[in-house]
């Protein structure tokens, strides 16, 4: 049996049967439906064979062409599918819901799968879906402060009591800063982090407060989508007030363990804005293995330019929060309790 639904019948629910991308392996990379698997029915180079002759010749010819090139991996395909998919309950996709997803949940339903679903309106009907779930009118608190304070630690502490919190360094794959890449894997593309952002917030409960780090509208290289980055500037500001040594003993330990070259190319990269006279101090003690002086140095680039972002937010919707870091699960407490009571701004 093959039923046709829409994302949000499809996805996001204890019963989704597991999920197979039809597409091309470059469209799964460049963006997908988190966990779904990519069995991609041509290879990109076939891909673009397939729609140049659909271009030149016509649909009847492009489709004879799939067929000529498919024909003999459908058995594989099969097999491929069976496994991820042992129970006969699977679902499919490929851009528009048309062609691709259709020929595969043909095969599917004919080599005896139970039950085959596909995605109505395909990976673009999803985006669309995404892109709603995202404009919703999400109640968030923004946690801020200086760079240094421990934000994504005590984003950590305040979901282990029980808050609710959206990770955006996390899903980025970036820190946020010049530094922000160093340990840090690949970042997804800007596509991708939007449907990243969308799974992250598909379990969460729209009546209650959500907690996110205050970010610029980029984070390394990807965008925090349009709808969400101004609810986040409009948003009640937690900013934590943390001494400035504090800061820099976490900055050694955070990023002590990278090379000098990187360091030094992080440095290098805002070496402009730091001025000529503070970028080479920074890179002498970097020599010297004084990391905490690099860290003051670069610190006073990022507080200014924190203050400039921090100064276009509406000051009666800001609160100072105290705190060190040697009790960050202190500071976590108190500001699970300040949203418990409704007492922010």
């Amino acid at each position: 049996m093959i039923r046709p639904l829409p994302p949000a019948e499809l996805l996001g629910g204890a019963d989704t049967p597991p999920l197979i991308d039809v597409r091309s392996p470059a469209e799964h990379v460049r963006g997908h439906i988190p966990g779904s698997i990519n069995v991609p029915l041509f290879s990109d180079p076939e891909r673009a064979e397939v729609g140049t002759c659909y271009k030149h010749q016509g649909r009847d010819a492009a489709v004879l062409l799939g067929l000529r090139l498919v024909g003999p991996r459908l058995g594989d395909l099969v097999e491929r599918a069976r496994a991820i998919a042992p129970q006969g309950r699977i679902a499919v996709h490929c851009w528009r819901g048309g062609e691709r997803s259709g020929s595969v949940a043909w095969l599917l339903d004919k080599a005896g799968f139970a039950e085959v679903c596909t995605l109505r309106g395909g990976y673009k009907a999803f985006r669309q879906h995404a892109a709603e779930r995202l404009a919703r009118p999400w109640d968030l608190c923004v946690l801020g402060g200086y760079t240094g304070s421990g934000k994504t630690e005590l984003l950590n502490m305040l979901h282990d009591l029980g808050q609710q919190t959206v990770d955006l360094e996390g899903l980025a794959n970036h820190k946020g800063s010049a530094f922000g890449g160093l340990g840090q894997g690949p970042q997804p593309s800007t596509e991708h982090f939007g449907n990243l952002l969308w799974q992250a917030l598909e379990g969460l409960d729209i009546r209650r407060p959500v907690w996110v780090e205050d970010e610029s509208l980029r984070i390394g290289r990807v965008a925090i989508p349009d709808p969400l980055f101004a609810r986040m500037r409009s948003a009640p500001l937690f900013f934590v007030d943390m001494p400035l040594e504090d800061r820099v003993q976490r900055l050694v330990t955070d990023y002590g363990s990278a090379s000098v070259d990187e360091l030094k190319a992080a440095v290098q990269r805002i070496g402009r804005r730091l001025g000529p006279q503070h970028c080479k101090a920074a890179v002498e003690a970097l020599d010297q293995g004084d990391l905490a002086e690099v860290a003051r140095i670069t610190l006073r680039y990022y507080d200014k330019a924190y203050l400039r972002g921090a100064s276009m937010r509406d000051p009666a919707r800001t609160r100072t929060v105290p705190g060190r870091a040697s009790d960050l699960r202190g500071l976590a407490q108190h500001l699970a309790e300040h949203v418990r009571h409704a007492q922010y701004p």
